[in-house]
């Protein structure tokens, strides 16, 4: 009776003693939101909002040349294929903490022990020599035991204080943190690769202005000889004029290496050897019209960041390393089993029952003294979990952060871009009416040469601003998570 009562309160204070683990009752501390991200006037936080928000990559990104680019990078990437064997890697530790449960079992098979002594060697009764054939004792070596034995063991330890349970759930997110940080290469290798291609379609249409104004130049340089020939201008009109003309002229060399560099930038994006990238003659004009990303975003999608739900993720694994810590200051409880044959020698294996040898041996094993590091492992494993909580603060907060300014830079730039237009149509009007008149007699070659070079630079600055529209676009689709269509 006494020893049921003693075994109740064993198990009584054993899930008493669960209950107080504190990794099971945590809960992150909650921190403030914002209504909205800064920079949007109307916000739409419902959860359906939030499905029609989820905009895939090949929905986004329309041109066919990109979207093939982008298809090729997601497989042949070199960041995109180490990142799925990190996968694979987690997936193995994964598979292993699972069976950390089952008991350990171990063969030993054809285990042989000899030892040998001389003949003035301390020892009893029990150890005396024994030879087969009932010699004496040699003076300087004889065999004192000889054990021959086959064995299987089998070790379990009992997880009353959930040790196991922490370990495999810390595994688990860290599987699952693999899952994301491939997500957030994935992200990042559209991006890239998006970036490059619009940066090379820009770069295209920078030469096709360079080598129109180019042509320009040349045919006002021709205008102004004629009239220095007829005593019109003087020669210092020549000069000018030519300077100008060399100016975009230089243009086309520069962007010519440009252009070859960023083929090769992208051709490493999706891992191919320095070669041509084709892209379509499509204008930039017309991908700016795909305007996917730019209303009504929900601040859920704020959850949706794989660097979001990573930080998340590693604040669970801290929580049950917590448990880990924890468990390890508590009784360990083992069982053993151990069952074979033992016999002197190996011909009497097979003697059953006199060679059988078997044990079971339980254990509790309760941490006493041990320098404190049980319980400094404990503390720091607790400190650590709230730094995982900051991390995660901070995580949160600059995915907020980057998502507003992306969107403040595309409401800013859409003004900027219409400003620019119309300093470029008067830039360009004002060059055809400078030419004319000079052509006239009505305008000198220095109105030309200054109109020619502010419609060059205007043109140049108005498509500059049409890429960075472009890059602010894949920097918002890239700030609201969008690995989660992978």
């Amino acid at each position: 009776m006494k020893k049921n009562v003693l075994y109740i309160g064993l198990f009584v204070a054993t899930f008493a003693f669960q209950a107080c683990v504190p990794q099971k009752n945590y809960k992150i501390k909650t921190f403030d939101m914002p209504q909205s991200y800064r920079g949007m006037d109307t916000l739409t936080a419902q959860n359906d909002s939030l499905e029609a928000i989820k905009v895939s990559w090949k929905d986004f990104f329309k041109d066919e040349k990109l979207t093939g680019l982008i298809e090729q990078g997601l497989v042949y990437n070199f960041d995109v294929q180490k990142s799925l064997k990190n996968i694979e890697i987690a997936n193995q530790r994964y598979a292993q903490a699972k069976q950390e449960w089952l008991p350990s079992i171990n063969a030993n098979l054809a285990n042989s022990n000899y030892q040998f002594r001389s003949k003035n060697f301390y020892s009893n009764p029990s150890g005396n020599y024994y030879d087969q054939k009932g010699k004496d004792a040699p003076d300087t070596y004889y065999l004192y035991t000889a054990q021959n034995a086959s064995n299987i063991s089998l070790s379990w330890e009992i997880d009353i204080w959930g040790k196991i349970k922490s370990q495999k759930a810390a595994s688990l997110a860290a599987y699952l943190q693999t899952n994301e940080a491939q997500k957030l290469i994935q992200t990042t290798v559209v991006s890239k690769i998006a970036e490059g291609y619009f940066n090379l379609l820009l770069l295209n249409a920078q030469l096709k202005v360079a080598r129109s104004n180019y042509d320009l130049n040349k045919n006002t340089l021709r205008f102004v000889e004629l009239q220095y020939e007829s005593g019109k201008t003087t020669a210092l009109g020549i000069q000018q004029t030519r300077s100008q003309m060399l100016v975009a002229k230089a243009l086309i060399p520069r962007l010519e290496r440009q252009i070859m560099i960023q083929e090769n930038d992208l051709q490493l994006l999706v891992g191919n050897l320095p070669d041509d990238v084709d892209v379509n003659a499509i204008a930039i004009d017309d991908l700016l019209e795909n305007d996917l990303l730019s209303n009504n975003i929900p601040l859920q999608m704020v959850s949706l960041r794989p660097d979001v739900k990573a930080a998340n993720l590693e604040l669970r694994i801290k929580n049950a390393e917590v448990g880990v810590t924890q468990a390890n200051r508590y009784p360990n409880i083992e069982i053993s089993l151990v069952g074979g044959v033992n016999s002197l020698f190996t011909k009497n294996w097979f003697d059953i029952p006199g060679s059988l040898m078997g044990g079971i041996v339980g254990g509790i094993t309760q941490p006493i003294f041990n320098k404190r590091k049980l319980k400094t492992a404990y503390k720091v494993a607790l400190l650590e979990r709230e730094q995982a909580e900051i991390d995660f603060q901070k995580t949160v907060y600059t995915a907020v952060n980057e998502i507003s300014d992306a969107i403040i830079t595309i409401n800013k730039l859409n003004e900027e871009l219409e400003i620019a237009k119309e300093q470029l149509e008067t830039a360009q009007l004002g060059t055809k009416q400078a030419t004319m008149l000079f052509n006239s007699g009505y305008a000198t070659y220095l109105e030309v040469v200054n109109s020619q070079r502010v419609a060059l630079n205007t043109e140049l600055d108005y498509n500059e601003l049409k890429l960075n529209k472009l890059n602010a676009r894949i920097k918002l689709y890239k700030a609201l998570g969008g690995g989660w269509d992978q």
